[in-house]
């Protein structure tokens, strides 16, 4: 599923082989996609005849800006979301949605005046396309967190730790598998209270948040954890062989180690 990793091989995607390509034709089939009042006439107004100048990206948030002053293009991926460019698919196959190359499955696209295209590949449907999104209701990237920002985030709420890494809000990217790696890998409980971690475990997890996210990213995304074999029924962990928890916080199935993660 696209987290911030996954996103950012789509903003590299689209800033190697999408910009500055004369756009001839947008592709709006599903309204219910396009957000905030946005109408596929609307949008086909505003995109018809533009550039796609710039590919940014804030936590699993794509935005593209557009030439002659135009609006931002903003793209979420949602669940099971694909950026195509050209027919070539940013990313390794996604595990938990289908990756078959279904046209119907195009809930977003432009033409480009020399043939090519650009696509929003979503079969879940979870995705969303809106024009000029507002950026700053999104916390500061997970690439860039700062030992201040997570101190300040995690020391101001009882909610459960993952729940609280996870509001795109206070920290923009960390999706389901990136935080329950961070959080083996830090050794601390997903379910805990956030504000009830020490100076000492903040440090920890703020370590392996930058850890998880470079290594992964490394590797080629967040399925490639080392906690990942074990995100199985009766799975065991991968570290010392304890029996693996499986629980639901923040509203997302979550794996832990019963023994060394406290």
């Amino acid at each position: 599923m696209p987290e911030i990793l996954e996103v950012e091989t789509a903003r590299v995607l689209l800033g190697q082989r999408a910009l500055d390509r004369p756009i001839s034709s947008v592709l709006a089939p599903d309204a219910w996609f396009l957000k905030r009042g946005l109408t596929p006439r609307a949008l086909k107004a505003a995109l018809t005849g533009r550039r796609l100048v710039t590919a940014r990206r804030r936590g699993k948030l794509l935005l593209i800006d557009t030439s002659g002053e135009g609006p931002t293009l903003g793209l979420h991926l949602g669940m099971s979301g694909r950026v195509i460019v050209d027919g070539g698919a940013a990313g390794d196959p996604l595990l938990y949605a289908s990756n078959k190359e279904n046209p119907t499955w195009n809930r977003f696209g432009v033409r480009f005046a020399d043939g090519g295209s650009m696509s929003l590949r979503d079969p879940r449907r979870l995705g969303a396309v809106e024009l000029d999104p507002d950026e700053d209701r999104l916390g500061p990237d997970a690439l860039t967190l700062t030992r201040a920002r997570l101190d300040e985030v995690v020391s101001r709420s009882r909610a459960p730790v993952k729940a609280v890494l996870m509001n795109q809000s206070r920290i923009a990217g960390l999706g389901n598998l990136l935080t329950d790696e961070a959080l083996w890998r830090a050794g601390i409980d997903p379910t805990r209270p956030a504000e009830s971690l020490t100076a000492e475990e903040r440090v920890h997890l703020h370590r392996a948040i930058r850890n998880t996210v470079r290594t992964l990213g490394r590797r080629g995304g967040s399925h490639t954890g080392d906690h990942m074999p074990a995100r199985i029924r009766a799975g065991t962990c991968p570290r010392d062989g304890a029996a693996m928890l499986r629980r639901t916080v923040g509203g997302r199935t979550t794996y832990s180690c019963s023994l060394h993660q406290r």
